[in-house]
């Protein structure tokens, strides 16, 4: 600058971008133009007052000090919390453990579940869900066809804190629909209210 190069040929010769040459310039310029030294300073003025991360490595430490001890994630974010006043999630210290793995740590050797837990979003959920389920792919094609009556579909929808539960059957033709409440989602519990509802309707029940 001093020997009156435009940035366009300052950038050529120390091989940056125009761009580059442009913006250091405006940022760190003084009442008195550009002078390196008082650059310098401006960068690690900024640089002070970057935001930091939210959870510091002494955080950190503990965490890898309770893991160690044979916590699990969810105790010491408790644990955290009432004592230090930190909040971390558990779910940030599943991650934490994940990063630790890729990056050739043994965190997660000391989880009692050695499978790293995966965050579960909306498509993730598993309730009302029956085991061992037959697939409706497996149906005759004829129900598919909604041409005759008795073919009937099952839903259980699941009530707060996943103990009480409404089972709900849909005639597909009619789109007849009956319901029951029954006092735990159980599957004991769920076949004993199915054979209540169908019982008036024996007759009524073409399907395998």
């Amino acid at each position: 600058m001093k020997a009156g190069h435009y940035p366009t040929e300052i950038a050529r010769i120390i091989d940056v971008h125009k761009s580059t040459i442009s913006r250091e310039s405006a940022r760190n310029r003084g009442l008195r133009g550009y002078r390196p030294t008082q650059a310098h300073r401006f960068a690690m003025n900024r640089r002070q007052y970057k935001v930091r991360p939210r959870i510091g490595d002494k955080t950190w430490i503990l965490v890898e000090i309770a893991l160690r001890e044979g916590w699990s994630p969810e105790q010491v974010s408790l644990w955290l919390r009432s004592n230090r006043g930190i909040r971390i999630s558990h779910e940030w210290i599943y991650q934490y453990i994940r990063n630790d793995k890729l990056s050739g740590g043994d965190l997660y050797h000391h989880l009692r579940c050695q499978k790293i837990r995966r965050k579960r979003y909306g498509a993730y959920s598993r309730r009302g869900q029956l085991i061992n389920r037959v697939s409706i792919d497996e149906r005759p094609p004829i129900v598919d066809r909604r041409c005759r009556m008795g073919d009937w579909e099952l839903d259980t929808i699941i009530g707060k804190g996943y103990k009480q539960a409404i089972v709900s059957l849909t005639e597909r033709k009619s789109r007849l629909t009956l319901i029951r409440k029954v006092g735990h989602k159980s599957a004991d519990k769920v076949a004993s209210a199915i054979a209540h509802l169908l019982k008036p309707l024996t007759h009524r029940l073409p399907t395998p």
